[in-house]
């Protein structure tokens, strides 16, 4: 698999992905990372983002909400807070933490914490990308 990487991405859960594919764009906390195949060895923090990855031709989408990346000896492993592949996502809870939290932001009561609400919606704005909604 000369052409391949593997990659696992694996939360306190479960694990979310665990296959060899072309190519990986993370989420860095300084911008997306592209990785392909029998990249230099890495260690990186990931912020809320897509985690995109090509398997035979087609794109792969993961909401991720955090967590570090390795890549070693032509792996990539993602130790991920939380991970959702684009296909599992219930668009609609998603779509209401949307609304929850943009209700939040815009009342801006004082018992109100607005970094945990800014959080929460990028959160559910992330699930929604990559479920294909927004």
């Amino acid at each position: 698999m000369a052409d391949k990487i593997k990659l696992e991405v694996v939360t306190p859960e479960r694990v979310v992905a665990n296959e060899y594919v072309e190519f990986v764009v993370a989420p860095g906390v300084e911008g997306e990372i592209g990785i392909l195949p029998f990249h230099a060895p890495l260690i990186t923090s990931l912020d809320i983002g897509i985690l995109r990855y090509t398997v035979e031709g087609r794109t792969e989408k993961i909401a991720l909400t955090g967590g570090f990346l390795e890549v070693k000896g032509n792996k990539v492993v993602v130790l991920a807070n939380a991970a959702e592949r684009g296909e599992e996502i219930d668009v609609e809870r998603a779509q209401r933490a949307l609304e929850r939290a943009r209700e939040r932001l815009t009342k801006r009561t004082p018992d109100i914490d607005v970094l945990r609400a800014e959080l929460a919606m990028r959160r559910a704005l992330n699930r929604l990308k990559a479920a294909g909604k927004m």
